[in-house]
């Protein structure tokens, strides 16, 4: 059964793409599961991090389900469609994704809508959406670019071609490359890293670096001065100065 589920342990909510023998692709049915499960990551207040995945070792999501898309007969419906993609970049609080096998399409829109990507060595990330007489529609033109650099992003989406992980490592497209039997370790043990620390300030971290990516440098400045403000007015300013004087690690 297609699914898409969530579990939250010790602050992070794992979000898993469950459709292994399809690659994980994601079908409408999903798309509302997962908009569903990224409202109550943001709502839950015991969430501070969220980690997505894919079941299995074969891909972390293959896109749309293309045998859907197949059915199309309303394109205005189409163009008001929930985005997947977009759901997950817009989560408020951090996002990592793992990465194993393949990371293709609306899969690799939602790993450039998280926030840190973790890839095992058999993960390949592509957009081949030109090479069935379309482009991407969760953010690929517009993500990428400002991932990997107006060139890199160009060669990808104009040949339809994936990357290997060194490859992805090297042009920015993922942050690390583990064994793909480390990629759930890894990425749990990073969420729990972000889940220790002042949930006002890794989201205001979230916001400000976003910002970035469409603000002025003035206009950031701006913003990132607003938001250092809320963290100062935040309780958990008073812990961090008391674990600095005391030598040991802060507890928010």
């Amino acid at each position: 059964m297609a699914r898409v589920t969530l579990t939250v342990a010790d602050g992070i909510g794992h979000i898993l793409l469950d459709r292994p023998d399809k690659m994980n692709a994601i079908t409408p049915a999903m798309t509302e599961e997962l908009q569903r499960v990224c409202k109550e990551i943001d709502d839950n207040k015991d969430v501070r991090v969220a980690t997505i995945m894919g079941a299995g070792d074969k891909a972390f999501s293959a896109g749309s389900d293309l045998n859907i898309l197949a059915d199309l007969t309303d394109v205005m419906a189409f163009r008001d469609r929930i985005e997947y993609a977009a759901v997950v970049r817009n989560i408020r609080k951090p996002v990592i994704a793992g990465l194993k096998g393949w990371v293709l399409g609306g899969g690799m829109e939602m790993a450039i809508a998280a926030d840190i990507r973790i890839a095992g060595r058999s993960a390949k990330i592509g957009g081949p959406e030109v090479t069935r007489g379309w482009i991407g529609g969760g953010g690929a033109s517009q993500m990428l670019p400002r991932l990997v650099g107006v060139g890199q992003a160009m060669k990808m989406l104009l040949t339809g071609e994936p990357v290997d992980a060194e490859t992805a490592l090297r042009i920015g497209l993922v942050e690390e490359v583990v064994e793909d039997a480390q990629v759930v370790s890894r990425t749990i043990a990073l969420a729990a890293k972000i889940a220790s620390l002042s949930p006002v300030a890794t989201q205001a971290v979230k916001a400000g670096i976003r910002a970035a990516l469409s603000m002025s440098l003035e206009q950031g400045l701006r913003y990132e001065n607003e938001l250092h403000t809320i963290c100062m007015s935040d309780n958990a300013r008073h812990e961090g100065i008391k674990a600095f004087q005391q030598k040991r690690e802060g507890k928010f």
